[in-house]
C-alpha cells in the first residue's frame, strides 16, 4: 500500500507541474485558453453555462443536443467553486487524472495480482500523454476514469459468477458497472455500445445462463436509467428519442466525404449552411445521408481512408501540429510505443483466460473500429491506454522474467482481493 500512496502522489505532483506550465504557455497568447482550440472552447462555455443556469447550448442557431453534458457538469462545478481561476480547474482536472491511475491499479488488481497492478498504475502516473492531457480542458481524462471505473466494475462481476453465495453482491456490482457505463456515456456517447456488448459475452460465457440473466439485466437497467434525465431532456428540446447526441451525423460526414483525409475539418459546416435551414435533428441526419451516400458512391476512396484513420489512431507520434516538436515527439512516441509492444506481450501472456485480456483490451480495439469509420487521432486512443497499460504491466513483468515453472507468467492471487480471471472466470 505504501507504494501506490506514493506513486499517487507522484501521479498528482507532476499534473499539478503540467498545469502550471500549461498555463503559463497558454497565457503567453491573450485570450488563448489551451493548447487545443476547438474543443475546449465549446466545453468551457458550456461549462459556464451550467453554472450561471443558461440553456445548455452553443452557436446560433442554438445546437442543443452537440455535446454531451459530463464535462461541462464537472467544469461548471469547477467554476461554482473556483471561480475563473483557470489554473484552479486545471489542478482540478490533475485530480481526475490521478483517480483514474488508482482505477488503473484496482482494475489491474481484479484481472491479475498487486506486483502488476502497482507496474500497471506507475504506468499510468508517467505516461507523458496521460499526464499532459489530464490539464487540458478536455473530456478524454475524466471519460477514461469512467470508463475504467466501468471496466472494474464488469471484472468484478465476471469474478462474482461463479459464486452462488453472493448473489446480492453480484446484483450490487451490476448496477454499479451499468451506472459507471452510463456515467462515462455521458461524457462521450461512444461508449454506450459497452453494456451491451458485455452483458452478451457474459450470458455467452456463463455455464448456467439462467441466473445469468438478472445481472445482465440489472446492468442494462441502470445503464437506461443513467441516461434517461438526459434523453427525455433531449426528448423534450427536439421532439425526438435522442439518448445520445444529434452530432453522429456532422461527425460522420466529417469522415466521409469528398474533402475528408482522416483528420478532422469541420469547415464544411459553415460552408454548407445546413443548420440556417434545418433543424438540428433534421441536420445531424442530412449529414447521415450524404456519409453513407458518400461510402455507397466511393468504396475504394472509403477503404483508403480507412487505412489513413487507422494509422492516425494508432500513430505513436502525436497528429497535432502543437505538438510537432522533437522534444514532445519523441518522449511520446517512446511511451506509446512501449505501452503498445508491453501490452500485446501482455495479451499474449493472458491469452488463456478470456476475461483477463478482453477487459482490458477490448476498449482500444472497440475504439479502433469505431475510428476507422469516424476520422482518427491519437486523442481518440487515449482514454482506452488506460485500461491496456494494465496488459503493458504484464508485459513488462514477463519481459522482467517473472515467470512460473512451465515458463507461463506468474499471476497468481496474492490475497483476497487479487488474482487473475482464470478459468473459473469463464463459467
Amino acid at each position: 500500500m505504501p507504494w501506490l500512496v506514493i506513486i499517487l502522489a507522484g501521479a498528482f505532483a507532476v499534473r499539478i507541474a503540467a498545469a502550471i506550465a500549461v498555463q503559463q504557455f497558454v497565457e503567453r497568447t491573450p485570450g488563448r485558453l489551451c493548447l487545443i482550440a476547438g474543443d475546449a472552447e465549446g466545453y468551457w462555455e458550456l461549462g459556464h453555462k451550467l453554472a450561471r443556469g443558461d440553456e445548455y447550448s452553443l452557436y446560433d442557431p442554438p445546437r442543443l443536443v452537440l455535446r454531451m453534458p459530463g464535462f461541462p457538469l464537472l467544469l461548471a462545478a469547477g467554476i461554482k467553486l473556483l471561480g475563473e481561476r483557470v489554473l484552479g480547474i486545471r489542478i482540478l482536472l490533475a485530480g481526475v487524472g490521478t483517480a483514474a491511475c488508482g482505477l488503473v491499479y484496482w482494475l489491474a488488481l481484479e484481472l491479475f495480482d498487486r506486483r502488476t497492478a502497482i507496474v500497471a498504475c506507475l504506468f499510468a502516473a508517467l505516461c507523458p500523454t496521460f499526464v499532459t492531457f489530464s490539464v487540458l480542458l478536455l473530456s478524454e481524462t475524466l471519460f477514461a476514469t469512467l470508463l475504467v471505473a466501468s471496466l472494474v466494475a464488469m471484472a468484478r462481476l465476471v469474478k462474482l459468477r461463479p459464486s452462488a453465495a453472493a448473489p446480492r453482491q453480484q446484483m450490487l456490482v451490476a448496477l454499479l458497472a451499468g451506472f459507471t457505463i452510463g456515467l462515462a456515456t455521458l461524457v462521450r456517447p461512444t461508449w454506450l455500445p459497452a453494456g451491451p456488448g458485455f452483458a452478451v459475452i457474459y450470458l455467452v460465457t456463463s455455464r448456467d445462463r439462467r441466473r445469468a440473466v438478472l445481472p445482465a439485466a440489472l446492468l442494462l437497467l441502470a445503464l437506461g436509467l443513467t441516461l434517461l434525465p438526459w434523453t427525455i431532456r433531449n426528448a423534450r428540446v427536439t421532439g425526438h428519442f435522442v439518448p445520445t447526441t444529434l452530432w453522429v451525423g456532422p461527425s460522420l460526414y466529417d469522415g466521409l466525404n469528398p474533402t475528408a483525409s482522416g483528420a478532422s475539418d469541420m469547415r464544411f459546416i459553415e460552408a454548407d449552411g445546413v443548420y440556417d435551414r434545418l433543424s438540428e435533428y433534421e441536420a445531424d441526419r442530412f449529414y447521415r445521408s450524404a456519409a453513407l451516400e458518400f461510402a455507397r458512391s466511393h468504396p475504394a476512396r472509403t477503404i483508403e481512408l480507412a487505412g489513413a484513420k487507422l494509422w492516425r489512431f494508432w500513430n505513436p507520434l502525436p497528429n497535432a501540429d502543437q505538438f510537432g516538436s522533437w522534444l514532445i515527439a519523441l518522449p511520446v512516441a517512446a511511451c506509446s510505443l512501449a505501452v503498445i509492444v508491453l501490452a500485446g506481450c501482455g495479451g499474449w501472456q493472458a491469452r488463456h483466460s478470456l476475461w483477463s485480456w478482453l477487459i482490458p483490451a477490448a476498449p482500444v480495439l472497440y475504439f479502433s473500429l469505431v475510428h476507422i469509420v469516424f476520422v482518427g487521432s491519437v486523442r481518440y486512443r487515449l482514454p482506452a491506454e488506460y485500461a491496456l497499460v494494465v496488459l503493458s504491466a504484464v508485459g513488462w513483468n514477463w519481459l522482467s522474467e517473472r515467470r512460473a515453472p512451465g515458463g507461463r507468467l506468474q499471476v497468481e492471487p496474492s490475497g483476497p482481493h487479487s488474482g487473475r480471471l482464470g478459468r473459473e472466470g469463464l463459467s
